[in-house]
């Protein structure tokens, strides 16, 4: 098993039952420091990251080409323990054999 595979769980509360729950209080994105009445919850490995967007669970979960940095949202390819956002950096990179998948 890739040791980038996580088992990831997602919660977003509705609004009205946030507010019923826990009253005036709102979560706090862990990635900007946004507080958010829609906030969610992702657990990644049995904690739990709270975020305002997914642009800020990306920012701080998904993870970085090998080669060029960028932070790879979809299936990316892998060689070995490196992970690629595409076959072109695996190559760049020295990696053989590596073919996207589209």
């Amino acid at each position: 098993m890739s040791k980038y595979t996580n088992f990831y769980t997602v919660t977003c509360p509705v609004a009205s039952d946030y507010l019923s729950k826990w009253g005036s209080a709102m979560s706090r994105c862990e990635t900007c420091g946004n507080e958010y009445i829609r906030s969610f919850t992702v657990v990644v490995d049995g904690h739990a990251h709270e975020f305002d967007s997914f642009e800020c669970a990306i920012h701080a979960l998904a993870p970085t080409c090998g080669r060029c940095g960028i932070r790879i949202v979809g299936h990316g390819v892998e060689s070995g323990v490196h992970m690629y956002c595409s076959a072109n950096c695996a190559r760049e990179a020295g990696a053989h054999g590596l073919v996207d998948h589209i």
